[in-house]
């Protein structure tokens, strides 16, 4: 997901969002210590998008911050 179409999401969806893909890395990295995953590559794609998740997260805290 680019960061483009997290940006036109509300700030709850987002927070949604951040938990989903995180239980998503949670269970891969689970897969990869027992053997089972066979994309190790997922692994760095799915941080990658937690990482741009919390960014657009943060962004919008600090914008929220700053009108006040």
């Amino acid at each position: 997901m680019k960061a483009s179409e997290l940006r036109e999401k509300s700030l709850q969806d987002l927070r949604e969002l951040s938990d989903e893909c995180r239980r998503d890395l949670f269970d891969l990295r689970f897969k990869h210590y027992t053997g089972q995953l066979v994309d190790t590559a997922s692994l760095r794609k799915a941080r990658r998008v937690v990482a741009r998740v919390e960014t657009v997260i943060r962004e919008r805290e600090i914008a929220q911050t700053a009108a006040e």
